[in-house]
């Protein structure tokens, strides 16, 4: 927190899966994060979607930034 009392934001990468590199901005360090990426789909008339949900999880071995590996047995 600030001098404010405000929560600080901070920059994490993600590291490997679909998202590896990505870098975003976060506030709290949440221990899991979710990547969601859309999905093509044959509905013609485009009334559902459907998402492929990753998962990342907060590597607390790195000592250097702010990172999350890709969690490839989740669902």
């Amino acid at each position: 927190m600030d001098e404010n009392g405000a929560a600080e934001w901070e920059t994490a990468v993600l590291d490997g899966g679909p998202a590896n590199g990505l870098r975003l901005r976060l506030i709290d360090r949440p221990n899991v994060l979710q990547v969601s990426c859309p999905c093509e789909t044959e509905n013609p008339a485009g009334e559902m979607g459907v998402a492929a949900v990753h998962i990342y999880r907060r590597d607390l071995r790195v000592k250097s930034e702010l990172r999350y590996g890709f969690d490839g047995a989740s669902p």
